[in-house]
Order: C-alpha cells, then structure tokens, then sequence
C-alpha cells in the first residue's frame, strides 16, 4: 500500500502532556496519592465511580487514572462535539494507542484523518451488501449448528458458551474455514489482548497481563501472517480473503503486515463486544420474558414468509429485535467510553481544555442521563420506536461511536444478533437461573460476573 505517514499532518509534533497544574481550573478529582490505587478503585466499579464523578463535578471532570491526567465530556453535545469533529480537534489514534497500541497497533481505530478514510474505504469492500448476503448463510448454517445442544440440556453459563459460539462464527465469516484444533488457543489469545488493554501495569513484565497480552498478540500475527500468501489472488467470499486482495486509491494492495493488524483488530472488535452484546440482550430478555414472545411472532411471521429461512432481504421484518437490542445496549453498551487527545485548545460548556489534553467521553453514563432518559434504569425497548425517538438528540446513544469512527461492522453485528436470536427464540424459551446474580463487570468490555447461568426450555 502506498506509504502514508504515522503522523498526520493535523498532528502537531510538538504537541504538550498536560498535568494538573494546567488543568487545575476544571472541576473534578485531587491528585491522588497512589493513582495506581484510585485506577485500580476505578475499574472495579466504573458505573457507578463515573456516576459519582457527574454528579459531584458536572459534565466536564478533571480526572487522574495511572495514564495521568485528563478530561471527561459527558452527555450528547460531547459525544457529538468529539465523534463528529468537524473542526479535527480530536485524535483517535492518540486517544486510543496508550491503551491498544502494543495489542491492536494501525488498527482501524488507532488512525487519523486521510489515513483513516483510506484503509476504511480499503476495508468496507468486505462488508457490502454481497459479501453480507453470503456471511449470513454462515451465520444461520453456524447458529443453528453451534445451539442445538443448548434446548433441553442441564443449566449452563451462557457466557463462555456465546464466546466459544462468536469465536466459531468469526471464523466462518472473517476466515471462510472453521478454527479447528486452534480455537482454545485462538480465543485465550483475545481474551489476554483483551485484558492487557486497560491492566494497571503497561510493561510486558514476567507473569503480568501485558506479557500474556503480548504473547497473544504474537500467536495471532503469526496465524494470520502464515495465511496471508494463501489468499492473494484468490477469490474468496470470506472478509480475510477480500481484505487481501482488496487496494487502496492507487490500486495498489495492503501490506502483509497491514493486513495483520486489521485483522487482529477487526477480530477483536467482532468477536468481544458481539459476545458482550448478545450476552447483554439473553440478560433482559431472561428478565423481561414477555419480549421473548414478541420476537417470536416476528420470527414466526417471517419463517412464513420464506419457508423456515432468515434472508438478508427479511432481516429488517425483525425489528422488535432491534428495538431490544438497542435497548440492551444503552443500558450495558460494549464501549462502555471512549478516548481521544486534542491537538489543539477548545472550549466546552465554557471550559477552556488545553491542547494535548487526553479527553474521553463516556456513553455508559451519557445512556443513562434523567433528561434525555426518562427513568433511565428501567428497560423500555419502545424507547427507540420511530415516534419515540423523535427529538432526541442524534448523540444521545452511541455504542458504536459515530461520525467518521462509527463502527465499520456495524450492519454486520446487528445480522449476527438477528440471526442468533431468530434460531434460538423460535422454539425455545429463556430462563435465567434462580441463583443469576445480574450483575455486570462494566470494563474493559462488560461480561456477566457469574457467567449467566441459564436453561434454554424447548417450547
């Protein structure tokens, strides 16, 4: 691919870390004595530390954490100041790179600006709506095959189950082959990546996270690195050999390397905040089972319009779905927030904010905000009818960012769940365990802390 500098133009080279004394003006946290300490605090409870945070200190908050200082903008005029960025005050890449660069480096998040544009448009060749025809077919054949032992069997954690399901189904979609005897290292790679993002200690030192994280990242590298020559000059309907072959404005094709990172990000991204998603949805649909039962006429109705199948043509007659799953994830979004650093000063809600600041905004609060939320902890999917959500404020729900960020896999992720939930619910039923504490850890991705246990009842 043709070269393009890591350092976008818009990216001054000189660009300052600001500390508290130049940001002392804004509300919000003391410098902490162990600030590895108040990370750590954090991290246990992120919702409820960030709740406490908004309601002390508004909506623009210093905050300290072990990167060191920065700024946390909540609500939609943030979201949309920051996603949108139509001035490019804000980097992704800068944002994003202490967390992800040594597990996900050049992944798609982790670029600015022309390079940006360049390798999504390079990348969206794999999700247009013929390639999305044919990952459906897998994604029904692979559903139905990876559940059917689920109706009728004994409690189990829906968890690692959905992790393990997710994992087969990237592989059908992303790699065109099924995993084989790699799956259990493949998916304990991901998790240690996972993981080693937001661990306290950033060095890959002996028996920490960031050397387990590492260590996954160089498993992968070398699994897809090995693959890479076997795809080009191929055809292929799976999104890794599109990728391959895909090229950039010159018409020249993408690096092998750059083809590893992508994958290695576009896997992650597919695979744990699905896996998050769907989790989060089995959760409300166990709690609140009369919309079990409104998917199900949906799904009945449409396997009676095609004889049995889901097509890509009938995806959007489910939208009860939708409208839970939307639901779902404003109360338990994927992203639970969101990082970028200002290259240049701005003001916000009449705070001046430094260049070089790092600024995150915060849906897992936003989502939940009284005034744009009514009653924001109650479960309410008609929130997100079409006479519902008129007026709302375009930024108000954003779990898969917006602007020239949003989520690239963001259709694909909701034919997943259409079609996981199409199989599972049409004749079968959720019950959540008696024991089910429902309860969330919220970060890095949010996961059920008990695993979920449930039963899937035949009807």
């Amino acid at each position: 691919m043709t070269a393009h500098a890591r350092a976008s133009a818009f990216i001054p080279a000189d660009l300052p870390e600001p500390g508290f004394d130049d940001l002392a003006h804004l509300p919000g946290m003391k410098p902490a004595r162990i600030k590895m300490l108040r990370t750590i605090n954090f991290l246990r409870d992120p919702l409820g530390m960030s709740q406490k945070m908004l309601e002390e200190h508004g909506r623009v908050v210093r905050r300290q954490d072990f990167g060191g200082w920065g700024v946390s903008l909540i609500g939609p005029e943030a979201n949309e100041l920051v996603l949108f960025d139509k001035d490019k005050i804000f980097s992704s890449s800068l944002g994003w790179n202490p967390v992800l660069e040594n597990l996900f480096p050049h992944g798609l998040m982790l670029m600015d600006f022309d390079e940006h544009r360049i390798h999504r448009k390079a990348l969206s060749v794999a999700f247009k709506a013929g390639p999305m025809k044919h990952y459906l077919g897998d994604l029904n054949t692979g559903i139905a095959r990876g559940i059917a032992a689920w109706p009728g069997a004994p409690e189990f954690k829906f968890y690692p189950a959905i992790k393990a399901l997710t994992l087969d189904l990237a592989a059908a979609s992303f790699l065109g082959v099924p995993w084989g005897p790699d799956a259990k290292k493949i998916n304990q790679a991901f998790v240690d990546m996972v993981l080693a993002s937001v661990s306290p200690i950033r060095k890959p030192l002996p028996l920490t996270q960031m050397r387990r994280g590492m260590k996954g990242r160089e498993y992968m590298s070398a699994f897809f690195g090995k693959e890479i020559p076997k795809r080009r000059g191929q055809k292929g309907d799976d999104i890794f050999t599109q990728i391959c072959n895909t090229t950039d404005d010159d018409g020249v094709l993408l690096t092998d390397q750059a083809i590893i990172d992508h994958m290695n990000f576009l896997m992650m991204a597919a695979h744990d905040t699905t896996t998050s998603s769907i989790s989060s949805v089995v959760h409300f649909l166990g709690s609140y089972p009369e919309w079990q039962e409104k998917i199900r006429e949906q799904i009945i109705a449409v396997k009676a319009k095609t004889g049995g199948e889901l097509t890509y043509e009938t995806l959007a007659d489910l939208d009860i779905i939708e409208l839970v799953m939307k639901e779902s994830i404003r109360l338990i979004p994927p992203v639970p927030s969101m990082p970028r650093r200002a290259l240049k000063d701005f003001v916000f809600m009449n705070h001046h904010i430094p260049a070089g600041s790092h600024v995150g905004i915060n849906p897992m609060i936003t989502h939940r905000m009284a005034d744009v939320w009514p009653d924001p902890e109650r479960f309410d999917p008609l929130r997100f009818t079409p006479e519902n959500s008129k007026g709302r404020h375009k930024y108000a729900w954003v779990p898969f960012g917006g602007g020239s960020h949003m989520c690239l896999g963001l259709h694909f992720a909701y034919m997943q769940i259409k079609s996981f939930f199409f199989h599972l619910l049409a004749e079968n039923r959720i019950e959540l365990s008696p024991n089910y504490k429902s309860e969330f850890n919220m970060s890095p991705i949010p996961k059920p802390k008990d695993g979920l246990p449930l039963r899937i009842v035949r009807l």
